[in-house]
């Protein structure tokens, strides 16, 4: 990931090409974030090699909700809550 990524000032979002992402949860700790990174990236290669397959797009989905980047925004959560999001367990791609 670049260390280089803008960051909004309350650090919440990322800005790429002047457009704003939700930034992921600064709280997850780093082997986790690592983890859901490495299966946000296969999935993401299954969404490619079957053209967008339902089953591809909803392992994306589920990581990027667990990374904080989709459903209810991590700074709207409480500990616990944020907790039991990054730590839920994310489908793997089967192949």
């Amino acid at each position: 990931m670049a260390t280089d990524v803008e960051h909004t000032e309350d650090g919440r979002y990322i800005v790429v090409n002047g457009r704003r992402w939700r930034a992921t949860d600064p709280a997850i700790p780093d082997d986790r974030n690592a983890e859901l990174r490495s299966i946000l990236m296969a999935w993401r290669r299954e969404v490619k090699r079957t053209d967008g397959a339902p089953e591809a797009r909803a392992g994306v989905q589920a990581t990027k909700v667990a990374l904080g980047e989709r459903g209810t925004p991590w700074w709207e959560q409480s500990d616990d809550e944020r907790r039991a999001r990054w730590e839920v367990d994310v489908p793997k791609p089967s192949n």
